[in-house]
């Protein structure tokens, strides 16, 4: 499961990352952002509910 968090972590960081440094594809850029964050609170909660 840390594989698949870290594998799309990296893949929405590449994404971000492509979208901003191509000016017409600004929308990326901001998907990317979207699902990085999304990805990092799911593995947080996640990550809190296996410590219990």
């Amino acid at each position: 499961m840390l594989i698949l968090f870290i594998v799309l972590m990296v893949l929405w960081l590449i994404l971000t990352i492509v979208g901003f440094a191509i000016e017409g594809l600004l929308w990326l850029g901001i998907v990317g952002i979207v699902l990085l964050v999304g990805t990092a609170a799911i593995g947080a909660v996640r990550r809190r509910a296996l410590h219990r």
